[in-house]
């Protein structure tokens, strides 16, 4: 017979790696395991819309970022406590998404998801959110300057701080801030005459 009490350290060890920040879980995850897991859990959701937001597409987004967790945990004994963890897991992202579009020079054509990604909100709504991604993907892709996509996907989808995308980057912080500026009027630019084109 199980002993009631067997699982409370396993769920104080639970919440102790889910209360601390990123840069102790990231020296703890050099020997742990479940802190690792932990930090797969926080940056997982930005890390494939900086993805998604980068190549416009459902498959290729799931494969880098697939591809950027497991590059992380192999090379996480590097991670030296300087500088934020987040910041330097993108790094890892970024090198996948030249990587990846150094192999596939061709511009890849968007589809609908077949498969939702969350059973809560309705069909039409999950399709209607997914085909506004998808077309904001698109003009990351066509309209913005390289430059400009990689700050504005690092920032708004993958979640960085103005401070992390320069330090990504390799750029001041006011320049980082000058790309985020000019890639947002942009799309904006883009964008408006098509919502006034559906609302008529």
């Amino acid at each position: 017979m199980n002993n009631p009490q067997s699982s409370i350290p396993r769920q104080r060890l639970h919440s102790e790696v889910s209360t601390k920040p990123d840069n102790i879980l990231a020296m703890d995850a050099k020997h742990n395991p479940s802190a690792f897991a932990e930090l797969y859990r926080r940056h997982l959701k930005n890390v494939y819309s900086y993805f998604f937001m980068r190549v416009g597409d459902v498959h290729h987004a799931q494969d880098l970022t697939t591809q950027t967790f497991l590059a992380a945990k192999e090379s996480i004994a590097s991670y030296q406590g300087r500088g934020s963890f987040a910041a330097w897991l993108m790094g890892i992202a970024r090198r996948k998404a030249g990587d990846h579009f150094r192999h596939n020079r061709e511009t890849l054509p968007l589809t609908v998801v077949d498969q939702l990604s969350s059973p809560s909100p309705s069909i039409e709504e999950e399709i209607d959110r997914q085909l506004q991604l998808e077309q904001i993907a698109q003009c990351v892709k066509t309209i913005l300057t390289p430059d400009r996509a990689e700050a504005v996907a690092l920032r708004i989808f993958g979640g960085l701080s103005t401070a992390e995308v320069a330090q990504v980057m390799g750029k001041s912080e006011a320049a980082v801030k000058m790309l985020i500026h000019r890639a947002i009027a942009d799309l904006q630019q883009h964008l408006a005459p098509h919502a006034k084109g559906e609302e008529q």
